[in-house]
């Protein structure tokens, strides 16, 4: 049986975003074919969050508030949230049972303050952020709250799922401008018209790669914690960096 793909990428805003003017919730939905589904839509998400009982429900809301109203049957639909969807280990030890790590060093090395995928970022030239010290816990939160309601099995590191219709992954779209790979998959579309849009689509298109040709994403190292989770992002957003 044939299934329908499509790719939603989430810009995630915090809980109680409705009168930020520079950061919202943004969705971008595409088709298998990557070409871009109803219109790209920005608000809160908190109210449809809190809406419905089940994934399959809840994904058909994200449709709706895309102007679109696609069946999803037959349907796989990969959904790429730009927020942290996990907190490191240490942090996690130190919270729940008091354990302090050896020694802490420079902040892109603290293990309490970035997980093992956003070190790994850090040793390849970018810049992420902390849901710890760098005021995106609200947003933080929220995305991993939905994960809890809509997308609550662990499928792989990194990789969470209702077992049936959603997959959801983590991305970051400030490394993907590294990326020729994203840079020619943008070149079809026209301006969205803000920065939160533009996210969403970046997001939509790993989305899109996960599904399609994951060979093309970093895939998360050894022995990773299933809690922290990995950010996915195309291998020559790495190469690139690593130059100079």
């Amino acid at each position: 049986m044939l299934v329908k793909q499509w790719f939603i990428g989430w810009d995630v805003g915090g809980w109680n975003c409705d009168k930020n003017p520079k950061s919202r919730d943004a969705i971008v939905i595409l088709d298998a074919n990557r070409k871009l589904v109803g219109r790209p839509w920005r608000g809160n998400l908190r109210k449809v969050i809190n809406k419905h009982s089940t994934t399959y429900d809840w994904v058909v809301e994200l449709f709706k508030l895309c102007r679109s109203d696609i069946s999803l049957k037959d349907s796989s639909v990969t959904l790429a949230i730009d927020t942290p969807l996990g907190f490191s280990e240490a942090f996690l030890q130190l919270a729940t049972e008091t354990k302090p790590v050896t020694s802490i060093e420079e902040s892109c090395t603290n293990p309490y303050l970035f997980r093992r995928t956003e070190r790994f970022l850090f040793e390849h030239g970018h810049t992420p952020l902390s849901a710890i010290k760098d005021m995106i816990g609200s947003q933080a939160t929220k995305g991993m709250h939905v994960l809890a309601c809509y997308a609550p099995k662990v499928i792989d590191c990194g990789v969470w799922g209702d077992g049936s219709l959603l997959t959801a992954i983590e991305s970051y779209p400030s490394p993907c401008e590294k990326s020729v790979l994203i840079k020619n998959l943008r070149q079809p579309y026209f301006e969205l018209g803000h920065s939160d849009f533009e996210d969403a689509l970046t997001c939509a298109l790993v989305a899109s790669l996960f599904a399609q040709r994951r060979e093309e994403l970093v895939p998360p190292e050894d022995n990773i914690s299933n809690r922290e989770g990995w950010i996915w992002i195309p291998t020559d957003a790495l190469s690139r960096a690593r130059v100079g």
